[in-house]
């Protein structure tokens, strides 16, 4: 008798995205059970390859390009998605790795990359009449605080003799002024951004101290970076209220409090990412639910993707099944579990060739749930 199968992996980071380790994992389970219903809904945790995994579980999403400023100039093609919510509503989905994203650079350019166009990006998305935005914030290449963004969705940020400020942290050094009286609004339904980043603007846990350096902001850096993101964070507070201490302000080199400023609400941890991809009812009647990620470790059950979907499946009384490139904790809360790496022989294999390996793990868990 077929049974319907619900394949939910994060990425396998480094390696293969979520939307491909989906399909693999199909591939070797249909080689057991062709005749199953199996539906895919790759998950993402806000950074690249979110647009992706969008647009595979989302049925009838449409992908829009877009030309955009990178984060040092230079142009980059992106996708942003066009889709309907889990509500109905017309969502554009816009992801700052394709546009403004760290992946995008090299060099690293710690006090000069910008989140310009993600801010194009998103005014493409309100100029084709959305309903709301859903906003994918991983993978920054900046700590500019959103201020690129604010400022091509139509903020004026000055210095002392009125001049727009250069882009970029250092930009935000020189800023005298934030004028928001041009800032476009947000969609009727507002903007929600995703992201499991819970720290402040500033301070020891903020943007410029937990994520600097893998900017390019080096210790030397870090107090002028530090500086001119307090500047940023004074000026636009004083202008919309909005605290720079809030959990998440600190997102993506401050992008997060910049997107707060705006009006847009902070959607955090795996379950904000499901509810918008519509996972809870895809499970619902499902017999089966396969999740996965890179590494399962003691960390991976504070929040994070495989704990967030084998807690749906087994309230909807579905069996689970974990894949991981390596376990490296107890699994046994899952019904059956694959480790790539034990398959493969190596890490250096698992690594090498993820898909095939993958394709491996689906045929081991379909005889392994087989009855």
């Amino acid at each position: 008798m077929a049974r319907r199968i619900v394949i939910a992996p994060d990425s396998f980071k480094g390696t293969i995205d979520a939307a491909d380790a989906a399909r693999a994992l199909e591939e070797g389970w249909r080689t057991i059970r062709p005749d199953d219903d199996v539906l895919l809904r790759p998950m993402a945790d806000g950074g690249e390859g979110t647009v992706d995994a969008f647009a595979v579980a989302r049925e009838g999403a449409e992908r829009r390009r877009v030309t955009v400023t990178g984060p040092d100039d230079r142009p980059v093609e992106a996708d942003w998605l066009l889709y309907r919510d889990p509500a109905g509503r017309l969502t554009g989905l816009v992801e700052l790795a394709n546009t403004s994203g760290i992946t995008l650079l090299d060099p690293l350019r710690p006090f000069t990359a910008h989140t310009r166009g993600f801010g194009q990006a998103i005014a493409a998305a309100l100029a084709a009449g959305i309903d709301r935005l859903a906003l994918a914030i991983g993978g920054s290449s900046s700590t500019d605080g959103g201020a690129g963004a604010l400022a091509e969705l139509g903020a004026r940020l000055r210095d002392a003799d009125g001049r727009p400020v250069p882009d970029g942290a250092g930009g935000l050094g020189l800023l005298a002024s934030v004028d928001l009286e041009g800032l476009a609004g947000l969609p009727p339904a507002g903007a929600s951004v995703l992201t499991d980043v819970t720290n402040p603007l500033l301070g020891p846990l903020g943007a410029v101290a937990v994520f600097g350096r893998q900017k390019g902001i080096l210790d030397g850096d870090a107090p002028r970076a530090e500086a001119a993101l307090a500047r940023w964070g004074e000026l636009l507070a004083e202008a919309t209220g909005v605290d720079p201490s809030t959990p998440g302000a600190g997102a993506a080199g401050g992008t997060g409090f910049g997107l707060l400023a705006w009006g847009a609400e902070l959607e955090r941890g795996s379950a904000a990412v499901g509810a918008e991809l519509g996972l809870p009812d895809a499970v619902a009647d499902a017999d089966v639910v396969i999740t996965g990620e890179g590494r399962y470790d003691g960390q991976s059950e504070a929040g994070k993707v495989p704990a967030y979907v084998r807690g749906l499946a087994q309230a909807a009384g579905a069996r689970t099944a974990l894949v991981a490139g390596a376990i490296a904790a107890d699994a046994s809360a899952f019904d059956a579990h694959a480790s790539l790496t034990a398959l493969a022989g190596s890490t250096e294999e698992a690594l090498a060739r993820p898909r095939e390996h993958l394709v491996a793990a689906g045929v081991a868990l379909a005889r392994s749930l087989a009855s």
